[in-house]
């Protein structure tokens, strides 16, 4: 994929968006945050990250779809070393936010993505793993709490079990490699990996949480270098912030699967 071909850049499939930029591109790679109404949890998971100085390490890009919850303070997120904020407009979901930034982002000219979630769940001092293996030559790099060295505090038991019954087998086989934590948003991605045009990220096909299965699935058979490093992923307690729940966010889920099974995600 070209983007210095207008033509190409037209085709694709890209949600409409603001850009807010709070500060150039300095690093190589770039962290990029879906949010959403995450409230304290964000400003919670921001503390952490300036403490850990995360915005000396990765440009931080937040990925955001409207919120209305104050957590996007233009001023908070500047004195936070926050690079750019974008902000969705109209419908979408994660996939659709995933799709902005990472526009957004390749145009920007980084050569690693690494994402991870706006909720506090996960431990970002993990950050220095995934810059080390993009720096030596991975393509897909997973955060899992299920290798050694990984961490997993109170996960739900029907979460787990989905998991590791259903989500874990189910992808590990169209991946033709073992893959332990499907649906950790924590992981990064090569520049060289989602401009190949057998992968094609950006079509309207990916519109929920079809990105969150579908690239680590593609990599791995195109034949691209994947790894899975150690994280840590905490669920507080009492509610569990999710943007998925209930029966119906299950079937959906496992309609994902269904898809990725058949291979309908390829270009």
């Amino acid at each position: 994929m070209n983007f210095q071909n207008k033509d190409i850049v037209a085709s694709l499939e890209i949600p409409v968006f603001d850009v807010f930029e709070f500060a150039p591109k300095k690093k190589k790679y770039c962290l990029m945050i879906p949010l959403f109404n995450e409230g304290n949890r964000f400003l919670a998971q921001l503390k952490k990250m300036l403490q850990l100085k995360i915005p000396e390490q990765v440009d931080i890009i937040i990925c955001d779809a409207n919120s209305t919850d104050g957590s996007t303070d233009h001023d908070l997120l500047k004195k936070s070393g926050i690079s750019a904020l974008l902000v969705r407009k109209g419908k979408g979901r994660y996939s659709t936010d995933l799709r902005m930034g990472y526009y957004w982002t390749l145009q920007r000219g980084y050569s690693g993505f690494i994402t991870v979630d706006g909720n506090n769940k996960d431990d970002t001092s993990a950050l220095p793993l995934f810059i080390n293996k993009l720096s030596e030559g991975y393509d897909y790099i997973q955060g899992s709490r299920f290798v050694p060295g990984g961490k997993e505090i109170r996960t739900p038991f029907i979460r787990k079990a989905a998991l590791k019954l259903i989500n874990q087998p189910i992808m590990s086989h169209c991946a033709g490699m073992v893959l332990t934590d499907t649906t950790n948003g924590f992981r990064a991605y090569s520049r060289e990996f989602l401009l190949d045009e057998r992968v094609q990220p950006f079509r309207n096909d990916f519109y929920g949480y079809e990105l969150i299965y579908y690239l680590p699935v593609r990599a791995s058979e195109l034949g691209f270098r994947c790894i899975e490093i150690p994280v840590t992923r905490t669920y507080p307690k009492g509610e569990v912030p999710s943007k998925i729940g209930g029966i119906k966010g299950n079937l959906y889920q496992l309609s994902i699967l269904w898809h990725i099974l058949k291979n309908d995600y390829n270009p």
